[in-house]
């Protein structure tokens, strides 16, 4: 499943575009599917996914033991900072820093998309690689 996902990323292109005006609407489906995720509540998190993403994942169970196993980090996380907001092809991108519990910092892509009539919805977590330092 992660490869898809990470399919979807690169079919996006994640270059840099506009910056978006709708970043509170959007961090409030992206931390309220975490906190779905630190209840331990994959059905609540799963209305927070898009159509795309419940096809393919199928049912709550399926979704929440993917994220906890794949992307334990989001999971659990110790703290999340949202970062810059952008539009890449007509797309919103939400950066997000997701710290673990032993420290470890990561960064992520939401792709969101708006689904009327219920709103934003998170099409995809894409990981971002580490680009390194001074290298």
């Amino acid at each position: 499943m992660r490869s898809l996902m990470l399919a979807g990323a690169m079919a996006l292109g994640l270059a840099t575009g506009a910056v978006a005006q709708d970043a509170d609407p959007i961090r409030s489906v992206i931390q309220g599917q975490m906190d779905a995720f630190i209840a331990r509540d994959p059905v609540t998190a799963f209305t927070f996914a898009s159509p795309m993403i419940k096809g393919m994942f199928g049912s709550p169970e399926n979704f929440g033991a993917m994220v906890s196993s794949g992307y334990p980090m989001i999971w659990n996380p110790s703290s999340v900072k949202y970062l810059g907001l952008r539009e890449v092809a007509g797309r919103q991108i939400q950066r997000v820093m997701v710290t673990d519990g032993a420290g470890a910092t990561f960064l992520f892509d939401y792709d969101m998309i708006e689904v009327p009539p219920d709103g934003w919805k998170i099409n995809g977590v894409f990981p971002v690689p580490d680009q390194g330092a001074g290298a």
